[in-house]
């Protein structure tokens, strides 16, 4: 019976409902022997190896994370433990949308892929999997400091502003690893998505603030080194979950930069091992990294840039004003003036909101057809009107009823006949609404008296900027519509005989059935299924464990037959057997 559910927790019932929906049930029957030996292995190996290269919190990490070697997590079980640690964990289907993904980690909230590599993709995977994100992301989160990184680059990730490239390179990686990960995907398939991302990646143009972030959360989350760059540890996902890319990082093939804000510029290749890494000299310097990076973001800076870049993404996008008004829509138009905002401009639903709660009456229905404002000084008063008492307003005849003309510094006109004005819980006032109202920019009518009620915001200028809207309920969020689902395969005879074979071996080693003949399943395993190692590497392993020398010696020589007729995998066949021997020492 497959499990529809989703168990819920005090982490999880803080997630808003735009991110609900990427959220997928974890199906734990779906994962065959064939998926728990591959995870095993990996696990296996990994500890073997890491134990010496990662940074300490990743084995202390393990434990505290309740992260098995034996078997593929549970989340739910996983849950249970990383609430201890203010944690939680969720499944997804392969990769989300890179600002859904961080505003996740915002939450607390670690995103896992489901899926599991196939045995041929067991070093490496360009897809998101169940390796690379419970085994290498989820216990460096058990280190406080780090997690407080994490989180903050959530918090800091989900405000960047994307490019309109930053999607479709988004859809074409997704994939990508999609189709790299499917079984039996033609090759000249493969080799045209590949270069689809590659011509991609090359015709990006000015980097957005989404790319940016990307690359310092791909150098530190995901391939980061700890330490010096003469002696550095590994505590990046991407490597911790890679049995091949975790040895070859740490020659001196790759080559080890200090960590620092110019790796914000390092682009990098989903599809290759990367040919250099970073080192930051603690988790704390992380931190203090992230913090300098978003000091050049819109978010921080305002002003036409913010505008611009929201502009640029055509996507809903948030401008704040020094007011705190805050304008949440698809930006498509600016008016600049000696370097300032003298106009914006939204095009379609906009939603008005103060401290991230939309104001009442101002919502998409309200501005169904996009909303603009002048922003400013007026002309001949250096009073802002933001600034201003009653007692300024009504001098200046800022006042229910009266008939005005706004003549703003950057060449605005606004006249018409004030109705109210709307103020913030300090006094300070937010809008202006008219009726008969006609706003010009030299020749340009920017909003007619038969278009109704006009809002104008008040605001010297433009303090913020950021991605997505302020409030999360003025938007319906709820519209992802995934361009490619990960592809299941139908299951062959010999396909479904092998699964049985890698179950019966399982069983045996969990005692939950020791009637099974491992000889009878090493003559099966090497009658029909000529290819497969990796059952043989485990029927080697139980024949030392029960000392069973003969059948040992046979399983042997048969494995080494494999290294001779598949050289591709022959180091890996060659470390099970380094594996299970060290076991039999050790036990």
């Amino acid at each position: 019976m497959a499990n529809t559910t989703i168990e819920s927790n005090p982490i999880l019932d803080r997630l808003p409902k735009h991110l609900r929906q990427f959220i997928k049930p974890q199906d734990y029957n779906d994962y065959s022997a064939i998926n728990q030996a591959v995870w095993r292995y990996a696990m296996r190996k990994n500890i073997d190896y890491l134990s010496n290269v990662a940074h300490s919190s990743y084995l202390d990490g393990l434990k505290q994370t309740g992260i098995s070697i034996d078997d593929i997590p549970n989340m739910y079980g996983m849950n249970r433990i990383l609430k201890e640690i203010g944690w939680a964990a969720v499944a997804v289907d392969g990769f989300i949308p890179p600002n859904a993904f961080m505003e996740f980690q915002a939450y607390n909230v670690l995103v896992i892929a489901s899926d599991i590599r196939q045995i041929d993709h067991i070093e490496y995977t360009p897809a998101p999997d169940i390796i690379h994100e419970g085994a290498g992301h989820a216990p460096i989160i058990a280190n406080p400091e780090y997690a407080e990184y994490l989180r903050r680059f959530g918090e800091i990730g989900c405000k960047a502003i994307s490019s309109a490239k930053d999607y479709e390179l988004y859809e074409a990686v997704r994939y990508l690893s999609i189709i790299k990960e499917a079984p039996n995907t033609p090759q000249d398939k493969i080799d045209a998505a590949e270069k689809a991302v590659e011509d991609l990646q090359n015709n990006m143009g000015e980097p957005s603030e989404m790319a940016l972030i990307r690359n310092l959360h791909w150098w530190t989350v995901e391939y980061g080194l700890i330490g010096t760059v003469e002696d550095p540890k590994i505590y990046g996902a991407g490597l911790l979950s890679s049995i091949g890319e975790s040895k070859w990082c740490m020659t001196n093939e790759v080559k080890k930069f200090p960590y620092n804000i110019s790796s914000t510029f390092q682009n990098f290749d989903i599809t290759k091992p990367q040919p250099q890494l970073f080192v930051t000299p603690d988790f704390a310097y992380l931190s203090q990294v992230l913090e300098e990076f978003a000091n050049t973001m819109a978010i921080r800076k305002g002003g036409t840039e913010a505008v611009n870049k929201i502009i640029a993404s055509n996507a809903i996008g948030t401008v704040e004003l020094t007011t705190g008004l805050q304008i949440s829509g698809v930006f498509t138009n600016i008016i600049e003036t000696d370097g300032k905002v003298a106009y914006i401009q939204t095009t379609g639903e906009t939603a008005l909101s103060y401290q991230n709660k939309e104001l009442v009456g101002h919502g998409i229905l309200n501005h169904q057809n996009g909303f603009g404002s002048a922003l400013g000084k007026l002309e001949g008063i250096n009073l802002a009107i933001e600034d201003m008492s009653p007692r300024d307003l009504r001098a200046y005849d800022i006042y229910e009823g009266e008939v005005v003309t706004f003549e703003f510094k950057g060449g605005v006109i606004v006249k018409g006949e004030i109705i109210t004005g709307t103020r913030n819980l300090q006094g300070k006032i937010l809008l202006i609404s008219f009726k008969n109202c006609t706003v010009t920019h030299g020749d340009t009518v920017l909003f007619k008296p038969e278009w109704g009620q006009y809002d104008m915001a008040v605001g010297k200028s433009v303090a913020s900027g950021y991605s997505g809207p302020a409030d999360l309920n003025s938007f319906n969020l709820i519209t992802h519509e995934v361009s490619s689902q990960t592809i299941k395969t139908k299951k062959t005879p010999e396909r479904i005989e092998l699964e049985l074979l890698y179950k019966q071996i399982r069983e045996y080693r969990n005692n939950t059935n020791t009637s099974v003949s491992i000889s009878k399943s090493l003559d099966c395993l090497k009658a029909n299924h000529p290819n497969d190692w990796l059952l043989a590497v485990e029927i080697y392993e139980l024949c030392l464990k029960y000392n069973k020398a003969d059948l040992a010696k046979l399983t042997l020589d048969y494995l080494h037959v494999l290294t001779e007729k598949r050289p591709d995998v022959s180091h890996l066949i060659t470390d099970g057997i380094k594996i299970a021997d060290a076991d039999l020492v050790l036990n």
